[in-house]
């Protein structure tokens, strides 16, 4: 039996162990893992690249993957919701050699299948978040938070350190992930070898672009923006993967008795179907620069792991794939830094 496309393709990016423990994860409807043939569709590319993303958290965020252990071990599987990105906005143009704020991922999303389904303005964090589900398979491939912060709301020294760290931002997309993408926008799918060229600089572009930031830049920019400190650091890695499960606070409770930091309460969307919590961020150590010239290593948070009941919407008897901006903005303290 032929090897199917996604198997191929997640083989390619992270090797055949690790490609054999995503598929072995993930609940994956069937027409994402039996397609195979010389060409790739662009919803089983979309789902491949978010495999990766999520062996990418699973290695960074041990509490999130000491969770999926246990589901393992239980014989059971993870649904995966969607994945959260932050990304900065300039408002004179660019970020360094990247496009500007959500720009960066849409000129990936948007070949790949995916569609902005919803807009929330974050006020009180001077961003704006958009939710992007995929059109051919809305429940089954992860849908993406994207999230935007706006430089120009924040003080004249934020904007400055903020210019010095992301303004050094590269684009790691090269010719054979732009040729992919131009393929997948015109015909919804493209060669396989070219795919499989393709996805390791499109995942690439899921990670820190910029150089390493003066401590200085950050202290001023967490200052004003935990979330800002957060992308200095992490840049545009996945923020969070949310497991989608049937009962929210039954899950949270099952994990605050093994000793696991999660959440204090239950965000729930202002109609009552979508109910998020999450874990507290892993922190990592992260290396700055001081004004000396010298480096030094702090702990600072990294990415976290979430999870999220969707109940059916009685107006269209389909599972509510919304989102919510109080939800959100909830969600988004988990990655706070302490003082320094």
């Amino acid at each position: 039996m032929a090897q199917s496309n996604l198997t191929r393709l997640l083989t390619v990016a992270i090797g055949t162990d690790a490609a054999a423990e995503v598929l072995a994860t993930l609940d994956l409807e069937p027409v994402l893992t039996e397609e195979a043939g010389e060409t790739v569709s662009r919803g089983v590319f979309a789902m491949a690249m978010n495999g990766v993303l999520f062996h990418d958290l699973m290695r960074r965020v041990p509490t999130g993957a000491a969770y999926v252990g246990d589901r393992k071990a239980a014989g059971e599987k993870v649904v995966f919701d969607h994945g959260a990105l932050r990304t900065v906005r300039f408002a004179d143009g660019p970020t360094g050699a990247l496009p500007g704020g959500i720009e960066a991922f849409t000129r990936i999303f948007e070949p790949l299948g995916y569609h902005q389904a919803g807009l929330y303005p974050l006020d009180r964090l001077k961003m704006t978040g958009r939710a992007y589900a995929h059109l051919d398979h809305p429940e089954g491939v992860p849908q993406f938070f994207l999230s935007e912060l706006h430089v120009e709301r924040f003080s004249p020294e934020f904007q400055t350190a903020a210019g010095r760290v992301f303004g050094t931002s590269k684009d790691p997309l090269g010719v054979e992930a732009v040729q992919a993408l131009g393929t997948f926008a015109k015909d919804g799918r493209a060669p396989i070898d070219l795919a499989e060229k393709a996805l390791p600089q499109i995942v690439a572009a899921f990670a820190v672009t910029h150089e390493v930031p003066a401590l200085t830049d950050y202290q001023a920019l967490k200052a004003e923006s935990a979330e800002a400190a957060w992308i200095a650091t992490e840049g545009a890695s996945f923020n969070h993967a949310t497991d989608r499960v049937a009962d929210v606070e039954a899950t949270a409770e099952g994990q605050r008795q093994l000793g696991r930091a999660v959440k204090d309460r239950i965000e729930i969307s202002g109609s009552g179907r979508v109910r998020q919590t999450a874990f507290r961020a892993d922190h990592v150590d992260r290396t700055f620069v001081r004004e000396d010239g010298r480096e030094v290593v702090l702990k600072v948070p990294g990415s976290f792991y979430e999870f999220i009941t969707r109940d059916i919407d009685p107006a269209t008897g389909k599972m509510d794939l919304a989102f919510d901006t109080s939800n959100a903005q909830g969600i988004f303290k988990m990655t706070e830094a302490a003082s320094m």
